[in-house]
């Protein structure tokens, strides 16, 4: 016979918070459910090691509670192929179990949200905050409203203020807010010497692998039977310690750089690798920031305030900020197509096999270790993919599925408004758009490419180039009146109109032979 529970208590793959509040006491008459569904395994094509990294970080969450003293029920998908969905699973759970209530966190994304908040039960159900974020989920309207543009600098100022974070005496410690300019820098050849290797774990996962087989879940990317990413609060604290460490005292300076002259052991550079374990909720944005603000005060000498604001506005700025863009204007916001960008995604995507080099390895590195730094996926594939005209249903897919700390409400504002534009200025006051100049500028990719980044028309010049002047000009009528894009087009109108006909037909050639690039 089975026992019965006075309450169950949902908890997601991205809700491993052991810090949350339900988790204070013990009560035998509580049953927590964490359950691999083979529902979030299809919505998209997931990289391998973002299924491995979620399933194991579960299992292990699990586990922690098992020990802990609560009551767990733990479903791998062996256990849940019988349930057509979750709303199928918990209902099921209800008739065997018997509860007086349901109890879940709210989720992060909005599909799941809506799932189960127009689940019909057969006893009280109930939803709780997640005790994750800064900002809690009711607060979010305060400070955003919906189709309406909002900049990040406002924000982060308010909550820097708010949660008294780098302040000094009511004004930004340092004297200024943002040091975003002095965190602009290429990696020379003298700095390459001193990029540390990253922390990588050894986690087993060579039982989540036979499952995945098993159960045929359509994965990309590669992955064997050892996970390097952190899975659990140690490990977590560990890799928080070594960025602390080896990485802050760099990591602004260097944030927005790229190089292709490091070997494979060097991937990282100077970023944190924190984004899952932060996504997932093993530990906490306060916990990181005010980690790294402690080692900051510790070593003054090592780590400048340069290196620590621009961590802090990474985490406590932008993470924050797109998901109060994200919950204020979905669902609305996942159909925006503000150019009617309609390209399909060239097939390298999901190879890294082109001749230009920024692309080649930045798709590489994501196919490989499930992961690519902001620029990467800002300024290299989403740059291209914005150029092109992408389709931004397909750019999101992808970005969603690759990247291991990609979930919806985080993937979604930094592509389809970010990145690509098609939120039409809710995120940001113009489109990301740039020439081979930037990356060039940026990066070492463009020493050692097929093209030649010096040139706009010849068959080796460099796509980027070309494709700028086209895109721009063919939304000359939507950004001219930007004040940010007058300089762009007052130098395109002193071309000649042989010289702009030769580059806008090199363009075009671009874009009917994408998967020969």
């Amino acid at each position: 016979m089975n026992p019965s529970y006075d309450e169950i208590r949902l908890v997601l793959g991205d809700q491993l918070n052991a810090a949350h509040s339900w988790y204070k006491t013990k009560d035998t008459k509580v049953l927590y459910v964490i359950a691999e569904l083979k529902q979030e395994q299809e919505y998209v094509t997931h990289h391998i090691q973002k299924v491995q990294a979620f399933f194991l970080a579960m299992e292990k969450f699990a586990s922690a509670l098992k020990e802990a003293g609560h009551h767990v029920l733990y479903l791998t998908l062996d256990d849940t192929e019988k349930y057509a969905d979750l709303p199928d699973m918990v209902n099921q759970l209800i008739d065997q179990y018997l509860p007086k209530q349901f109890c879940y966190q709210q989720p992060d994304e909005y599909r799941l949200s809506e799932q189960l908040k127009n689940m019909t039960i057969n006893c009280d159900k109930s939803c709780v905050d997640t005790e994750h974020f800064y900002l809690r989920h009711d607060e979010l309207s305060k400070y955003f409203k919906k189709d309406t543009g909002h900049r990040l600098e406002a924000f982060y100022r308010k909550l820097r203020s708010q949660f008294n974070v780098l302040m000094d005496e009511g004004e930004p410690e340092g004297g200024k807010w943002n040091y975003d300019s002095s965190n602009r820098n290429k990696l020379k050849k003298d700095d390459l010497k001193a990029v540390p290797s990253p922390l990588l774990f050894s986690n087993d996962v060579s039982d989540i692998n036979k499952r995945i087989q098993r159960h045929k879940i359509k994965t990309m990317g590669t992955g064997g039977d050892t996970l390097l990413w952190p899975v659990t609060r140690t490990q977590t604290r560990e890799l928080l310690n070594f960025f602390c460490k080896y990485c802050l005292p760099k990591f602004g300076e260097f944030q927005d750089a790229m190089t292709a002259k490091l070997p494979d052991k060097q991937w990282s550079l100077y970023h944190s690798r924190i984004s899952f374990a932060l996504n997932s909720k093993i530990v906490s944005p306060a916990q990181v920031v005010n980690h790294a603000i402690e080692a900051y005060r510790q070593n003054s000498s090592t780590i400048s305030i340069e290196q620590i604001e621009g961590f802090v506005r990474q985490i406590l700025g932008w993470r924050e900020f797109v998901r109060g863009i994200y919950w204020l204007n979905m669902p609305d916001y996942k159909t925006k197509n503000a150019l009617e960008a309609s390209r399909p995604l060239p097939d390298f995507y999901w190879t890294g096999k082109t001749k230009m080099n920024c692309l080649s390895n930045a798709i590489s590195q994501s196919l490989e270790y499930a992961y690519a730094h902001h620029i990467q996926r800002l300024m290299v594939t989403g740059n291209f993919a914005l150029l092109i005209g992408a389709d931004p249903d397909q750019v999101d897919l992808w970005y969603l599925g690759i990247y291991i700390d990609a979930i919806e409400w985080v993937e979604m504002p930094n592509t389809r408004g970010m990145s690509q534009f098609a939120d039409g200025g809710i995120v940001g006051s113009k489109a990301y758009a740039s020439s081979g100049n930037y990356i060039q500028k940026m990066t070492d990719y463009c020493s050692d490419c097929h093209y030649d980044v010096k040139q706009k028309t010849s068959n080796d010049s460099c796509p980027f180039n070309s494709l700028y002047w086209h895109f721009m000009t063919q939304h000359q009528e939507k950004f001219g009146n930007n004040p940010r894009n007058a300089m762009v087009y007052k130098n395109w109108d002193k071309r000649s109109d042989m010289e702009k006909q030769e580059v806008l037909e090199r363009a075009e050639w671009v874009l009917h032979n994408l998967d020969a690039l």
